[in-house]
């Protein structure tokens, strides 16, 4: 986390502010995006911009995939995005650093962990016990996948570091590249990268991250206070998208979603995309809406501090503001 601040004050000190602006097709305000990572995990988003509804909302995309929190950030804070999409962790550890022109959360996007872990052989009876000894290759420390991965082995007495190696010193990005190159005995990975090792028969899924820990708003949009203070209209219209997204993604069966969704996905075969997408909702990854409650949010930062992560409670009212996903859900 200290890494990650003191990034983030430098891109504070020298990067400047920019808005959206109205250069896109037919007279649409563009929006940049910057999203985490690629992924199955977030459907709604993906046909919320292939359908056409934040077209609908006077709005164009503009998606960068960054790689990671700590990036999405820094191109937030920099002015490179208008609005950030990862765990909502990253807006704690701006506010954290004292900074006035907070990133604020206005709307969750999946309510579970979206990883899984992957083992180099099939353990149809695989329990949590059976990675004691090993080596994991668990994500970002500070990061989301680590802490939710790490609270998990924590509760079933494996504690990292001493039961269990857990690898750090490869970047979120690289983590897959590294385990099919013998590097570890575990990793966690993301939909459809999952799916696609287990064809490939070069990994096998062993576990859900998300269905063993339970609920936690896992990933989230935030913009900053300036931003939303600036372009209410914009929000809106993003939330009112995003949850049309959702709610799509919740009435449609995986083939359809995964037709939908395929261009994000060029290389990924289509049957691969829809079981990815079953995947997901058998664990209820997807949030019903875009809403965040105060409950989750806290539970998360229970998390953040099992993992001796969080530098202190953030409020609850300073950092989310529901009122665009409440307006959105009406």
């Amino acid at each position: 986390m200290k890494k990650l601040l003191v990034l983030l004050f430098f891109v504070v000190l020298v990067g400047s502010f920019a808005a959206c602006s109205d250069s896109g097709e037919e007279g649409l305000t563009t929006v940049r995006l910057s999203e985490v990572t690629r992924s199955v995990f977030y459907a709604p988003q993906y046909v919320a911009i292939e359908l056409g509804f934040f077209a609908d909302e006077g709005l164009e995309i503009d998606l960068v995939t960054s790689d990671g929190a700590d990036r999405v950030m820094t191109a937030l804070l920099s002015g490179a995005a208008d609005i950030g999409f990862s765990g909502p962790e990253a807006a704690i550890y701006v506010w954290a650093g004292g900074r006035a022109d907070l990133p604020v959360v206005f709307a969750q996007l999946t309510q579970r962990d979206g990883s899984f872990l992957i083992a180099r052989e099939p353990m149809p009876d695989f329990t949590w016990d059976d990675i004691r000894g090993s080596h994991v290759l668990p994500g970002r420390r500070g990061g989301m996948p680590f802490m939710v991965l790490e609270y998990v082995t924590r509760g079933h007495g494996i504690i990292p570091g001493v039961d269990v190696e857990f690898d750090t010193s490869i970047q979120f990005a690289a983590m897959v590249g590294a385990f099919l190159g013998g590097t570890a005995d575990f990793v966690t990975a993301f939909e459809p990268v999952a799916s696609t090792i287990e064809l490939e028969g070069r990994g096998y899924v062993v576990a859900s991250v998300g269905e063993a820990f339970g609920e936690i708003p896992y990933t989230a949009y935030y913009a900053l206070s300036s931003f939303m203070a600036d372009n209410p209209e914009v929000i809106q219209g993003f939330t009112n998208a995003i949850y049309r997204g959702q709610v799509w993604v919740r009435e449609n069966e995986p083939a359809e979603i995964a037709r939908v969704i395929s261009p994000f996905f060029p290389d990924a075969d289509l049957t691969i995309l829809a079981s990815a997408i079953a995947r997901y909702r058998e664990i209820e990854a997807y949030a019903a809406t875009p809403m965040l409650s105060e409950t989750a949010f806290n539970n998360m930062q229970l998390i953040m501090d099992s993992a001796g992560e969080l530098p202190a409670f953030a409020p609850f009212d300073v950092l989310v503001d529901n009122s665009f996903a409440i307006r959105a859900v009406e």
